[in-house]
């Protein structure tokens, strides 16, 4: 299968070096006042560079064909007749998904392993006898695929009477993220919510954030964290499978300081993100691929479509963010056939999209013109009906780009714009409809939060 559009760590670094060759570099002499931008640790860097995530929501929803379950459903109804967690990973696998994320406890409470905090769970179940852990077989079917793996625990319990008791529950809460992050090798990926609503005694809860972030630093150091406020990776503002634009992976800490904040402010800070924010926080884009997010037989034909998908990477991705898409297992505990056909249907698009990258350029030329402006000018050779052009910054020195435009010409005639765009930071895709004839292409960086560099232009044809 090919995937010529994903670039590993190595590759990403041979071609970029591959790409300065030849190349022209003027730079005028600036201020000697350098910028610190904030920049992304090695595990932030690694998550977006896989690009894609699977979202796995799979309970007691899933038999009660419900989308919040109220924490009163009996274990009894938990029973999958054929669970097979590999055929999960292989789909995600031959789809070119990266991470897989379970919902190893949703707000019904009920646990899909068997945990010491409550009788709530897949041990009362009579699933495998009682003597089943889905977790268990999610964690070894990923590491089968060598996926990585990923893990929900909603803070939110409908179950437990412990719950609105905020230093008992906190406590409990605590015991279970510890079983999670101490059982099952090595995670990738925690992945919290704000979801805070009231407890069977009436009380509203009051989660110890601080302390169960301290706690996942702790036991799992490389893994990355979600949650509207990070602390390594933020929600994107929605669930529809859109990053802001513009999207910056700086934000500003002060605005979204605690998950589950919530009012106009806040959601366009996790949108757009902040020019001037001090830690570097992308965003994670959520969005399933059908209506709801755990499995409804009346949903079966309701799957997004390929091309649906497809555009939801270059809204996500394409925008600079990471896309998470949620499939859900239905309850024999498998992907739905026509789910894992869209998956496979996307890739092949994504591929055919992508599989006929422009090589080397004939001349490039790259000038900074003072402190926030640039151009890159590229002579393709001979004319190239183009129709993507994806714009990389070498993120590990921060994101620098607040606005561009591309421009394009044929033979001798000077360049005219095609599109502008703002943010850059990881990736931008642009596809350009109708597709363009072009032999010469002109980035113009004409604004930035500090002295423009290279960006990496990738030019796609028909």
């Amino acid at each position: 299968m090919k995937r010529a559009h994903r670039l590993s760590r190595r590759s990403f670094v041979s071609l970029s070096a591959a790409a300065l060759a030849g190349c022209v570099v003027r730079r005028p002499a600036l201020s000697p006042l350098a910028v610190s931008l904030p920049r992304p640790s090695m595990p932030q860097l690694q998550w977006q560079r896989d690009e894609l995530a699977l979202f796995l929501h799979f309970g007691v929803n899933t038999f009660s064909d419900r989308e919040w379950g109220d924490g009163r459903e009996s274990p009894s109804i938990f029973n999958p007749g054929a669970l097979d967690a590999r055929q999960w990973a292989r789909a995600a696998k031959a789809a070119d998904f990266r991470t897989l994320i379970l919902t190893a406890k949703h707000h019904d409470g009920f646990c899909l392993w068997p945990t010491a905090t409550t009788s709530h769970s897949v041990a009362s179940s009579p699933w495998r006898s009682g003597h089943g852990d889905v977790v268990r077989e999610f964690v070894d079917a990923c590491r089968s695929e060598s996926l990585n793996v990923g893990l929900y625990l909603s803070p939110w319990d409908r179950n437990n009477p412990a719950y609105g008791d905020s230093d008992r529950y906190n406590d409990l809460y605590c015991e279970q993220l510890t079983e999670l992050l101490t059982r099952y090798g090595k995670v990738s990926e925690v992945w919290f919510d704000g979801a805070n609503g009231e407890g069977p005694n009436g009380k509203r809860q009051r989660y110890d954030w601080p302390r169960v972030w301290s706690l996942v630093r702790r036991l799992q150091p490389e893994a990355v964290m979600f949650s509207d406020a990070g602390p390594d990776v933020r929600w994107c503002g929605n669930e529809r499978g859109v990053a802001g634009d513009p999207n910056w992976s700086t934000v500003d800490p002060t605005i979204v300081s605690y998950p589950g904040a919530d009012g106009p402010k806040i959601i366009d800070a996790l949108q757009h993100g902040d020019p001037q924010g001090t830690v570097w926080r992308p965003a994670e884009v959520d969005v399933s691929i059908r209506p709801g997010w755990f499995y409804h037989a009346a949903e079966d034909a309701k799957v997004r479509s390929v091309d649906d998908l497809v555009g939801l990477y270059f809204s996500s991705v394409g925008r600079n963010g990471k896309l998470l898409l949620n499939v859900p297992p239905t309850r024999d505990g498998l992907l739905h056939r026509t789910d894992v056909e869209r998956l496979i249907g996307m890739r092949r698009a994504l591929d055919d999209l992508f599989d006929a990258e422009l090589g080397a350029v004939r001349t490039m030329e790259w000038r900074v013109h003072n402190s926030k402006t640039a151009t890159l000018d590229m002579n393709i050779g001979a004319s190239t009906l183009v129709n993507v052009i994806r714009l990389e910054e070498n993120i590990t020195r921060g994101q620098r780009v607040a606005r561009y435009t591309i421009s394009g010409a044929f033979g001798t005639d000077e360049p005219k714009p095609i599109v502008s765009g703002t943010t850059i930071g990881f990736t931008k895709l642009e596809r350009l409809s109708p597709p363009r004839r072009l032999s010469r292409i002109r980035l113009s960086i004409e604004d930035a939060v500090a002295e423009p560099e290279q960006v990496r232009v990738r030019v796609f044809s028909t």
